[in-house]
């Protein structure tokens, strides 16, 4: 089994930043990648970023710029840093681990950008 713990969300003001964190522990030794994934209520879940352990890093393309995702795989953890928020980033944000195809969800953490 594999457990992945969020942490790093929050209120936080249009033009701030923030980091999430997400640590992956369990049966994680054949994962090949990592990344976030983000859902605002009524609307699809989205890719937001993700990277390999080698570090390959894939964004959307309209995010691209202020998100930037890294890795520490002696950590087994993956972190998302935001920049320069705005309301629109207002999301349950949830990070994913992929093992060997299978793909295992952390639990979501809110981030609430005010205007």
């Amino acid at each position: 089994q594999v457990q992945l713990v969020e942490s790093g969300g929050g209120l936080v003001q249009a033009g701030g930043s923030l980091r999430l964190s997400c640590a992956a522990s369990g049966n994680i030794f054949r994962f090949f990648s990592m990344g976030w994934y983000r859902q605002v209520p009524g609307k699809q879940r989205e890719l937001v970023a993700s990277t390999t352990k080698d570090g390959v890093t894939n964004y959307a393309a309209s995010l691209k710029g202020r998100f930037t995702v890294s890795i520490d795989n002696a950590k087994n953890t993956v972190y998302l840093q935001v920049n320069v928020l705005n309301p629109e980033d207002t999301a349950v944000y949830t990070c994913y681990l992929n093992s060997n195809g299978k793909i295992y969800w952390g639990q979501g953490t809110q981030v609430t950008v005010s205007s």
